[in-house]
C-alpha cells in the first residue's frame, strides 16, 4: 500500500504546484502584454468609460445602431446561449417579435434583408459585433432619427468596419455609437 500513497501524494503534491501556481502566473504575465494589461479595452466618450470594446451592450432608442440581441439581456456575469432550437415555439416568437420590432423601426428594410444575426442572439449573448450588412440594413433609421445625410452614416459605418485576414469583416457597435455622438 504504501509504494502506492507516496508516488499518488507526491504526484498531487506536483499537480498543485503546476495547476495552482505554475499555470495561472504564466497566464497573468501573458495578460500584462495584451492592452490594458488583460483588463479589457475601454471606451470612452467626453472623458468617461461607457463600455468595453469586446462586450456587447444594449442599445434600442433609434438614432443608435442596434447590437446583436442577447439571451442573457447583456448579463456579463451570466453569459450564455438561450439553448433554444429552431423548433421551439417560445424560441420562435421572440424571433418573430423581435422581427417585428425591426421592422416597424426600419420601414424602408424588407424581412429578406434583414440578416438573422439582428434576430437571433448570439452564443455568448455578449457579441460586440455585427456584420457590415447588419449595420447596413440600419443606416436609414438611424440617419432619419439624426437628422443626418445617409450617405454620411454609410460613410460612418464603413470607417469603423473592421477588415479581417482570418475572418469575416465586422464593426464594433459601441465604437460607432461612440462615433454618431462625437459627430
Amino acid at each position: 500500500m504504501k509504494q502506492y500513497l507516496l508516488p499518488a501524494f507526491r504526484l498531487t503534491l506536483v499537480l498543485l504546484v503546476v495547476c495552482c501556481l505554475i499555470y495561472p502566473a504564466l497566464v497573468w504575465a501573458g495578460a500584462q502584454l495584451a492592452p490594458d494589461s488583460g483588463q479589457g479595452e475601454t471606451i470612452r466618450y467626453r472623458g468617461r468609460v461607457v463600455g468595453y470594446d469586446n462586450v456587447g451592450q444594449k442599445f434600442t432608442r433609434p438614432e443608435y445602431f442596434w447590437s446583436r440581441p442577447s439571451a442573457v439581456d447583456y448579463n456579463s456575469a451570466g453569459s450564455a446561449g438561450s439553448n433554444k432550437g429552431p423548433s421551439n415555439s417560445e424560441y420562435l416568437a421572440t424571433v418573430q417579435a423581435r422581427l417585428g420590432t425591426f421592422l416597424l423601426q426600419n420601414p424602408s428594410v424588407s424581412k429578406a434583408q434583414i440578416p438573422a444575426e439582428l434576430l437571433t442572439a448570439s452564443g455568448s449573448g455578449l457579441d460586440p459585433h455585427l456584420s457590415p450588412a447588419g449595420a447596413a440594413v440600419q443606416v436609414a433609421r438611424v440617419a432619419r432619427a439624426r437628422q443626418l445625410d445617409v450617405a454620411k452614416v454609410q460613410a460612418l459605418v464603413a470607417r469603423h468596419t473592421q477588415h479581417s485576414l482570418l475572418g469575416p469583416d465586422r464593426v464594433n457597435v459601441l465604437r460607432l455609437n461612440v462615433a454618431l455622438d462625437e459627430l
